[in-house]
């Protein structure tokens, strides 16, 4: 077993983000354990440590790559670049939900075996649901697993700013998806993408749907787009066959509450929690305000020094975040 001091020094070094630190004192600890005799528990600890260390250097190392590729131009004005390094493993999604976004993954990794046999890999991923149930993030997931940059559309300036001028601008950003492989996010979709048949339509929006249906439909790179809406409800019918895949994103069941708690809390949360208690206060609630609520629970038991986040104090801050929230449905 690890000396108190060097569980003090594993705690101190993983707050303070030393990973070297880390590293050597869990080295430190299978030194010991295999003078004890230990060696299999050993031989496991130092397998551990060196695949830490491999991953680490192989996202320094892709970060450096995606850094490379950054949208230029008038490009640049409409697009947001982002360089996640998230795992889809961290995500806390239906099993459902995770084989459909892995099978996205393979697809893309596998390209050319696909291309082989004249098969066109999904690139193109409507995503629908509840703000705050994991769409932004499991974009973000993919463009790192993928090791791809995320440019995040600027949808507020394609209609606002550039007024007019939409139709245009969109061909701009789908000449960077064709000449730049990257994962491009159209975040809040339905600004652009609302129904033909709605009463509220305009002239210039109608212009910007009718552009993005061809250009999406023209689309002749690697690049993936990915569409997210909280309303799908909303979106235009023709829409739907220009996508590869529709995936429904719902607010978290009994089973992703726990795991979303679970993930937040980790060692700061008291022994004996009384889950049926927090999952009810806890449903109905996105993935967002479970999150937010864990961290205002944590707060909570930092400044009272109190070391733990308690079945109370986590329900407390739940029934918190619920106060402000509207109901989360679909219009």
């Amino acid at each position: 077993m690890p000396s108190a001091a060097q569980v003090k020094a594993l705690l101190q070094s993983h707050t303070s983000g030393d990973d070297e630190r880390f590293y050597a004192v869990a080295l430190q600890v299978a030194a010991a354990e295999a003078r004890h005799g230990h060696e299999t528990l050993a031989k496991d600890l130092r397998t551990l440590v060196d695949r830490a260390k491999s991953k680490r250097s192989l996202a320094h190392a892709t970060t450096n790559v995606l850094h490379i590729a950054q949208p230029t131009g008038e490009a640049a004005e409409l697009l947001d670049s982002q360089h996640p390094e998230i795992s889809v493993r961290d995500l806390v999604l239906s099993d459902a939900i995770r084989e459909r976004v892995q099978r996205v993954i393979q697809e893309q990794r596998q390209i050319n075996r696909l291309q082989a046999h004249g098969l066109r890999p999904r690139q193109r991923l409507l995503f629908t649901g509840p703000p705050g149930c994991g769409k932004t993030m499991t974009a973000s997931a993919i463009a790192s697993e993928l090791r791809l940059p995320l440019f995040v559309v600027r949808l507020d300036a394609l209609i606002t700013r550039y007024l007019g001028e939409s139709a245009n601008k969109l061909r701009l950003i789908f000449d960077a998806v064709n000449q730049t492989r990257a994962v491009y996010l159209f975040d809040e979709f339905d600004s652009i993408g609302y129904s033909r048949e709605s009463g509220n339509d305009v002239g210039e929006m109608r212009r910007v749907l009718n552009s993005f249906l061809v250009f999406i439909e023209r689309m002749h790179s690697h690049s993936l787009v990915i569409a997210a809406t909280n309303h799908g409800g909303r979106l235009d019918k023709a829409l739907y066959r220009r996508f590869d895949d529709l995936i429904e994103f719902s607010l978290p069941g009994e089973l992703q509450i726990r795991q979303m708690i679970d993930s937040r809390l980790q060692s700061i949360a008291a022994p004996k929690l009384m889950w049926p208690r927090i999952v009810k206060a806890a449903a109905n609630l996105s993935f967002g305000e479970i999150g937010r609520a864990c961290e205002d629970a944590m707060k909570q038991s930092i400044l009272k020094e109190t070391g733990k986040v308690t079945t109370t104090s986590l329900i407390a801050a739940l029934k918190e975040r619920r106060l402000f929230l509207p109901p989360l449905s679909e219009p």
